[in-house]
């Protein structure tokens, strides 16, 4: 059986009062988390640029293991909408290549407003995709980027599709496109990036990254419901259970080996 891997982080990695105590001292905040959580993603991207010596002084902050996921910029996906991105893919990628090996993943969320075209969409991510060595993860909205067609050609480009919650369409909330990669995103329920997650939903989400992961892919799972601090408190409890699972499953392989000794 391959090894699961399963990991857990946040959207930034501001950390409030309430949650101080979780994480070692002293340092950055960056420096703390990451001595706590495997995975970071950066959504500043989205809004504004970061300078290459930013990235690299962040790289510079974090253990070995540590990965980066970041949002390419709404320039691409909101204001061009995919179309004649090359030069600002160029201008993204020599910044953010700053991380280094510690580069994991590159979101693209789409707007709402986008549908799927395939000569578009192919276009696009074949220039992202020969331009870097990270894998990429794209988070559509608009319906038609959850039938078959998009489906296909996320999936022959090695593209993973978001599991969002809250889901655009039922689709949604289930990973797709190539199945070496799931990359899930809680923006929170009901109210998104405002809302917590109760025990109930912590435990749901637990058993469906788990189950995932036992499929064989690499597992990347972000609470992005942010606004109020919630994300962080939910992070520490799914990587909990999550870790609590996995120690559990391990133990039982053990005992199982043992027995037929």
């Amino acid at each position: 059986m391959e090894k699961q891997e399963c990991f857990i982080g946040t959207a930034g990695w501001g950390i409030p009062t309430r949650h101080k105590e979780d994480f070692p001292q002293p340092g950055s905040h960056l420096e703390r988390y990451a001595k706590r959580f495997p995975i970071v993603e950066i959504d500043t991207s989205f809004y504004k640029p970061h300078r290459r010596e930013t990235y690299e002084r962040w790289a510079n902050s974090v253990p070995e293991h540590f990965r980066f996921a970041v949002k390419t910029p709404k320039a691409m996906t909101h204001e061009h909408r995919l179309v004649d991105c090359d030069a600002l893919a160029e201008m993204f990628l020599q910044q953010v290549e700053g991380l280094g090996e510690k580069l994991g993943v590159l979101l693209v969320q789409l707007p709402p407003s986008l549908p799927f075209e395939p000569d578009i969409a192919g276009g696009f991510f074949d220039m992202l995709s020969k331009r870097t060595k990270a894998r990429l993860a794209c988070e559509p909205r608009h319906p038609s980027w959850f039938e078959a067609a998009a489906e296909t050609l996320l999936a022959g480009r090695q593209i993973a599709r978001v599991a969002a919650d809250p889901a655009p369409v039922p689709a949604a909330a289930v990973p797709g496109g190539w199945s070496g990669l799931a990359y899930f995103r809680w923006h929170g329920v009901p109210r998104v990036y405002y809302s917590d997650y109760d025990a109930g939903s912590l435990d749901r989400i637990g058993r469906q990254v788990q189950e995932t992961a036992a499929s064989g892919a690499e597992v990347w799972g972000i609470f992005d419901n942010t606004a109020e601090g919630h994300a962080l408190g939910n992070a520490l409890k799914a990587d909990a259970m999550v870790a609590k699972t996995s120690s559990f499953q391990g133990e039982a392989r053990s005992e199982a080996v043992k027995t037929l000794e």
